[in-house]
């Protein structure tokens, strides 16, 4: 076989990646993992049953109706019932609930004289999915309650519960979720933070197989296989890696829109296409992050950076538009925000090709960012220096 040239390259590449376990746990290990643990978290669509308190300092009968209502509520699990504001904190603050309903005194009596009673409700937003869900339940149940007791005022007068239905509900609200009817976090939720986990995962073995020729001083015999072709060399190389990715980000297409039955409002092709960009662009630019900092350990460490910040930056739960404009703007530097933006357009909305093909362009611009960085890849691999 000969000992030079793509070919050969290609195969030390493999060989590289067979001998270490390293590659192996991120090619496949954590990937199912991330696969199989959203997917098991999200099974409901939404989480259920978020541990709460009650902490009801009335012992009314309305306030039992209150506490009965609550805990039939599908999002809570009213999973004690403390005796004073601050039990109901302690075990708050030791993890035990992530909220609690607190009923005043004298509840039912000031309420029939119209004295306006105060219920408080105590969330730890430290938990922003479980604590938001709870807040919202605590409020609903909340206004139901005022509602509840003013119709049972206006019809024990002899009123009429149909006319005075307007008179506390003035406005009736028909919401109408568009493309995910039943409020699935999954759908929104596993397709952006899958993607972000592989692409944090590529990020660290491009710059791990790139680090280690030059702390192990091998890649001046790198760059004798590639006849001193940076290009050819860090092509071949590479290459073994981008096949993998590629065939883990169809994977994850089918586990997400086939098995997951997510929906699927656009085309198929552009999608695939999407994913394998995005595969090329994650390598792009982690190349050019190595050839800024060609060195294992800094390179690694701006890699997880990035990688670890995109979960924030990209935008998948608080919008760019909100963002401080110094922090918004490092949103668009990143692979995953044009493969969210282009799963939005066309797995979600439909949307004709012509209203993404900026977002395809993006990804072209992050596989042309190592072009930049060549020169410095090359002098470095050719006096390789390690610095730990």
């Amino acid at each position: 076989m000969k000992t030079t040239g793509f070919r050969a390259i290609f195969v030390r590449s493999v060989l590289q990646m067979v001998r270490r376990p390293i590659y192996w746990a991120a090619f496949f290990i954590l990937p199912l993992f991330t696969f199989l643990f959203l997917a098991n978290l999200m099974e409901n669509g939404l989480p259920d049953k978020v541990p709460a308190a009650m902490v009801d300092r009335d012992g009314s009968s309305l306030s039992r109706s209150v506490t009965q209502n609550l805990g039939g509520m599908q999002m809570v699990d009213l999973v004690a019932e403390c005796n004073s504001f601050t039990e109901a904190r302690h075990k708050m603050q030791e993890g035990e609930i992530f909220g609690y309903f607190l009923i005043p005194e004298n509840y039912q009596s000031d309420l029939l004289a119209g004295r306006k009673p105060v219920i408080t409700f105590y969330t730890n937003m430290t938990y922003f999915v479980p604590a938001s869900l709870l807040f919202k339940t605590f409020k609903t149940t909340a206004l139901y309650t005022k509602a509840g007791l003013a119709m049972s005022v206006v019809e024990s007068v002899g009123g009429n519960a149909v006319e005075a239905a307007p008179m506390l509900l003035p406005i009736n609200i028909d919401s109408r979720a568009i493309h995910n009817p039943g409020l699935n976090y999954a759908v929104y939720l596993g397709n952006s933070f899958i993607p972000c986990t592989l692409q944090l995962m590529i990020l660290l073995i491009t710059c791990f197989s790139l680090g280690q020729e030059i702390k192990y001083g091998t890649s001046v015999h790198l760059l004798g296989m590639a006849r001193g072709s940076i290009v050819r060399a860090l092509a071949a190389k590479l290459l073994p890696q981008t096949i993998i990715w590629i065939v883990i980000a169809l994977f994850m297409e089918s586990w997400l829109f086939k098995i997951n039955g997510y929906p699927m409002h656009g085309s198929w092709l552009w999608i695939t296409l999407s994913e394998i960009m995005f595969v090329l662009a994650c390598q792009g630019m982690a190349v050019f992050l190595f050839g800024v900092l060609p060195n294992l350990r800094l390179s690694l460490s701006i890699c997880a950076l990035t990688g670890i910040l995109s979960f924030s930056i990209a935008a998948f739960s608080f919008p760019v538009e909100s963002m401080y404009p110094s922090i918004g703007i490092f949103s668009w530097i990143l692979p995953i925000r044009y493969n969210f933006l282009i799963y939005i357009d066309q797995a979600l909305d439909g949307v004709h090709i012509y209203y993404s093909r900026i977002w395809f362009v993006a990804y072209i611009v992050f596989m042309l960012l190592p072009l930049t960085m060549l020169w410095n890849i090359k002098r470095n691999m050719a006096r390789p220096v390690y610095a730990p």
